[in-house]
């Protein structure tokens, strides 16, 4: 099997809201969008996020209704101190606090417009 590609695809309510989310303070781009539908990549990223409408009709009937819930994405950078302050310097909530844990992973999170979290990881020496 070769892959060409990777993307995690999220069920949410205001498709809109969180492809600008993206777009504004991660640099995303819109690479395909129609009604309850965007594509969203980066040229340095490891994998697409997509975005669909809950209730959207190409979704099996049992995911129509379901919101994305239990996931985190989470994007691993270089300068966490600098992301951290630039996030708030654009007026993201922190959602969760700039915090280190002992097997070497600094963290924080922001949330989407929908409640989609996201996590910024940079790794340091243990």
């Amino acid at each position: 099997m070769r892959v060409s590609s990777s993307a995690v695809s999220l069920t949410v309510d205001d498709v809109p809201a969180s492809s600008k989310f993206l777009v504004t303070h991660f640099g995303f781009t819109e690479r395909m969008a129609a009604d309850g539908f965007a594509s969203l990549g980066r040229d340095d990223a490891a994998m697409d996020v997509i975005f669909l409408r809950r209730g959207i009709e190409v979704l099996p009937e049992e995911l129509r209704e379901r919101h994305a819930s239990g996931t985190i994405i989470a994007f691993v950078v270089d300068d966490l101190d600098a992301e951290h302050e630039r996030l708030r310097a654009e007026g993201v909530t922190i959602t969760l606090p700039l915090r280190e844990e002992p097997w070497g992973e600094r963290l924080f999170m922001v949330t989407d417009p929908n409640g989609v979290p996201y996590e910024l990881v940079e790794w340091v020496a243990t």
